[in-house]
């Protein structure tokens, strides 16, 4: 039963209404609305005292729409707790949210949850219809505060959650984009000197009639080999760049390999550790203090660690635990954890405040993880200058080495 409403609820299709009538008092109103029927849409404004006069669908949702990003629906967990602490009844709170949502993908999926609730789901079911958007941590967490009548907390809870986590990540992808970036950059200057502007003066340097300096000669082979092959070397790292990320996302051991290789990268690898050691604590911490079971909770970190090195480990540990092991003493068995994280674990199982020392956990390296995001930027601002300066300079030294030469002989 509960799989035919699943597959009823994914053959939905939502569509954009663009309706035009008059409303009290004779006024002009016009605006737009998400329903599956022209009735729905009618039916809605009808109960707003609307004079209907045009109603023109628009577009689908599944197409141009925009994408749900971990933003929406943070941003749609803040919401829902706010109208619930206010009293707002759950079918009324959607309808508030959906209408406040800019982008007409996200209304849209808050209008099939409404409706999946209106037919008789509960809120944490419907969310579980759709796990592209919704990861188990949020739909646990959904069923726990329905479960102890406190779901406005658990949403503030996932909100606050989900704050910090994007947070995180936006610290992480700053530490490997940005040298990537600028390298690329540096690479790119390069070749087209190489391509374009060592060719002109190599002509040039064809009617010197004199022996041309070590440098001058190493650079005009450089260019040679870089306007023959400059295609086939692009070509084959784009290719290798894509056929690394299919094989991350079709082979399981090909992907631990390279999260293990990510791990032990110099500096990167570090911040990458202590971020998935932040994101595990942080998780579980979340999932824990709202009443999950310990077991269950470790399942829903291990999904969110974002390495699978480490998602292997949380599963040992889930293991462990389920067999008796205290927590920290399981995560020490691992030999992936750092020692104060197990430390501090440690003393939060004695005093019974496991989920405030993992929140204490998940601080220390977030900021750690800030910290050397910000010294590996600082770092790499000066050296990244000298880099391109010696690239570019030398290039340029050498191309005008033989007109140097020219003119003292002369």
């Amino acid at each position: 039963m509960a799989t035919a409403t699943m597959r009823k609820s994914q053959k939905l299709r939502l569509y954009r209404w663009h309706w035009s009538g008059k409303g009290p008092q004779g006024r002009k109103i016009s605006g737009e609305i998400i329903a599956k029927t022209r009735v729905e849409v009618e039916r809605e404004l009808n109960g707003q005292n609307i004079i209907v006069k045009q109603i023109r669908r628009k577009s689908g949702l599944r197409g141009g729409m925009g994408k749900v990003k971990a933003r929406d629906i943070m941003l749609f967990a803040r919401q829902m707790a706010t109208m619930i602490r206010a009293g707002v009844p759950v079918l009324q709170a959607f309808q508030v949210v959906a209408e406040s949502m800019r982008k007409p993908a996200m209304r849209g999926l808050v209008q099939e949850l409404m409706n999946e609730v209106a037919a008789g789901a509960s809120f944490s079911e419907a969310l579980k219809r759709h796990p592209r958007h919704f990861d188990r941590l949020f739909c646990n967490l959904v069923e726990a505060g329905e479960q102890s009548g406190s779901l406005d907390r658990m949403l503030e809870r996932v909100a606050t959650y989900k704050e910090k986590v994007e947070a995180l990540k936006a610290r992480v992808k700053k530490a490997l984009w940005y040298p990537a970036a600028v390298i690329a950059v540096g690479f790119g200057v390069t070749a087209m000197l190489l391509i374009k502007v060592v060719p002109q003066f190599e002509s040039l340097f064809q009617g010197f009639g004199a022996e041309l300096p070590t440098m001058t000669r190493m650079t005009i082979q450089l260019s040679e080999l870089a306007q023959q092959y400059w295609l086939g070397a692009f070509s084959l790292m784009v290719t290798a760049i894509l056929l690394t990320r299919a094989g991350i996302k079709r082979s399981e051991p090909f992907a631990y390999r390279m999260h293990a290789l990510a791990l032990r990268l110099p500096v990167l690898g570090n911040i990458l550790d202590k971020s998935c050691v932040a994101r595990y604590s942080r998780t579980l911490a979340t999932t824990f203090g709202a009443g999950v079971p310990l077991v269950e909770a470790l399942e829903t970190a291990a999904g969110a660690a974002g390495n699978q090195v480490y998602e292997r480990a949380v599963e040992q540990v889930r293991h462990d635990v389920a067999s008796g092991q205290q927590l920290h003493f399981a995560m020490r068995l691992t030999e992936r954890f750092p020692a104060l994280a197990v430390q501090m674990v440690g003393i939060g199982e004695e005093a019974g405040a496991l989920d405030a020392m993992l929140n204490r956990v998940a601080d220390y390296y977030e900021e750690e993880v800030d910290n050397k995001v910000d010294a590996l930027t600082s770092l790499l601002e000066p050296f990244i200058i000298v880099v391109l300066g010696l690239l570019v300079g030398g290039l340029v030294i050498s191309m005008y080495l033989p007109i140097f030469e020219l003119g003292s002989v002369v």
